[in-house]
């Protein structure tokens, strides 16, 4: 079984175990993808006759065969193969002889291994942008329907001003849209071609790497060869980023809940499918649903940081150092996805407590409108604030009508004026621009595989969501 890399010498025992890695295991699920690229490749070979129409017919028929069989079975890459690439070219020799050693014409691992992240990375990513539409969606189901639902506005954790059930959940609906818009512009640099850049210089022949783009579906070529390989790390970076905004959203949204669903708050109830119980005390019912949501944020941005510091330092042109950037990518789109489709279904059964939530607007909460009505009457801010502080301490708050202190609330994005209608807007706008996105890109891929094949997770389930979540689990720990 011979290395791409062969050259006549073995590589030490030690060396080889430490320099593969888990690599041959990551690769199971980049394998179709792996595939795929190869079929563009092999297209544009033939374009500029570097490939007879023979060879290429063998070697699309098989290379299709390889991205069927991985998505719907499953393929194994042994150690010795090190990654997809091996796996697949021997296999290219053993099924279509000759024909399969002109496959690697034109390209490096470097821009192969780019290649294939990225078909599986951007299929990820629209994945990620469809399940946090789908959790904004859910947020604005609960504002619609509590517009006006009254509720302590806080903070620092203290009674504040009155607010609305419906303002804290478009918050983290307009937070979850934020994000987003950090994550589609980490999608515009996926979602560009980088083969033909082989290892950093190109190579003397006349590739057409327009074409192959195209043939892709990539929205645009990533144009300078040493930048497309000095950007793997850096692009996996951006995207990361991005993702770990989502995670810090999610997280801060997990928190208020696990506060706002203790018996002391009980502004809300959660469901006991959605809660554990505890092993000693049989009253227990835990959110561990929320903690975890929290903790794996945590584990999201240890993603991020990891990336950084394997890239900041490093030349350019490529450096094995960023085979370390493979398993945190793919790990951090699998993550943020479970974390959004745990969000959106405990905001669906999320039961709102509206008496609990009405006997909490105590009369401090509107020490400002007080403040305020004497501003209106013709005080100073200043001296009105110092008088209604006053009045607090010798006399305590007076008592108001929520409904009426929220409905004063007008300015843009207050209680009183939402505009559920912007945050809808935003959404319709992003699901239609992935949609878009995720046809171009399905489209070029149905086109090569020559049948309708998902590159993200490009990993069979074998038994369902579980059993599927189980093996991405195995990806890293069969070396521990």
């Amino acid at each position: 079984m011979a290395k791409l890399w062969e050259k006549g010498y073995s590589l030490d025992t030690l060396i080889e175990r430490f320099t593969v890695g888990n690599d041959y295991l990551l690769d199971r699920r980049l394998i179709a993808a792996d595939a795929i690229a190869s079929i563009a490749h092999a297209r544009m070979l033939r374009a500029i006759d570097l490939l007879s129409s023979e060879d290429l017919a063998k070697l699309e028929e098989e290379l299709r065969a390889i991205a069927r069989e991985a998505v719907t079975t499953g393929l194994s890459i042994e150690p010795a193969q090190e990654d997809s690439h091996t796996f697949i070219e021997e296999r290219l020799v053993l099924q279509v002889g000759e024909a399969g050693k002109r496959i690697h014409t034109g390209r490096s691992r470097n821009d192969q291994v780019l290649a294939s992240t990225r078909l599986f990375a951007r299929e990820g990513v629209l994945a990620v942008r469809e399940a946090l539409s789908d959790a904004v969606e859910a947020l604005c189901m609960v504002a619609e329907a509590h517009e006006s639902t009254p509720m302590p506005g806080r903070t620092h954790l203290q009674p504040a001003m009155p607010s609305t059930v419906a303002l804290w959940a478009a918050s983290y609906a307009e937070g979850l849209l934020d994000a987003d818009s950090l994550l589609a512009s980490a999608f515009r640099l996926v979602d560009r071609s980088p083969l033909g850049a082989a290892a950093s210089y190109g190579v003397p022949l006349p590739l057409d790497r327009e074409l192959v783009a195209r043939e892709l579906g990539f929205a645009e070529v990533q144009h300078n060869v040493l930048d497309v390989v000095s950007s793997r790390g850096r692009v996996e970076l951006a995207l990361l980023d991005s993702l770990d905004q989502i995670g810090i959203v999610l997280s801060r949204f997990a928190t208020d809940l696990i506060l706002f669903t203790m018996p002391e708050f009980a502004y809300f109830s959660l469901p006991p499918a959605l809660c554990s119980g505890s092993s000693i005390m049989p009253q227990k019912r835990n959110p561990d649903g929320l903690e975890l949501m929290r903790g794996k944020s945590s584990t999201l941005s240890s993603y991020t940081d990891l990336v950084r510091n394997v890239v900041r330092s490093l030349p350019s042109a490529y450096n094995r150092d960023v085979q370390e950037t493979k398993e945190p990518l793919m790990r951090g789109i699998d993550l943020v996805l479970d974390l959004l489709l745990v969000a959106s279904l405990t905001v669906r059964e999320l039961e709102v407590n509206v008496d609990n939530l009405a006997r909490a607007l105590t009369p401090d909460v509107y020490a400002t409108d007080d403040a305020i009505d004497r501003v209106v009457a013709g005080e100073s801010f200043r001296d009105a604030y110092r008088a209604v502080a006053s009045g607090l301490a010798a006399r305590g708050a007076v008592e108001r009508d929520a409904a009426e202190a929220i409905a004063r609330r007008t300015s843009t994005g207050t209680p009183g004026n939402l505009g559920l209608d912007w945050i809808r807007e935003g959404l319709a706008e992003t699901r239609a621009e992935v949609a878009r996105s995720r046809e171009r890109i399905l489209s070029a891929v149905r086109t090569l595989a020559g049948q309708q094949l998902s590159l993200y997770p490009g990993m069979p389930p074998k038994g369902g969501v579980d059993d599927h979540r189980r093996e991405r689990n195995e990806v890293g720990q069969t070396e521990q």
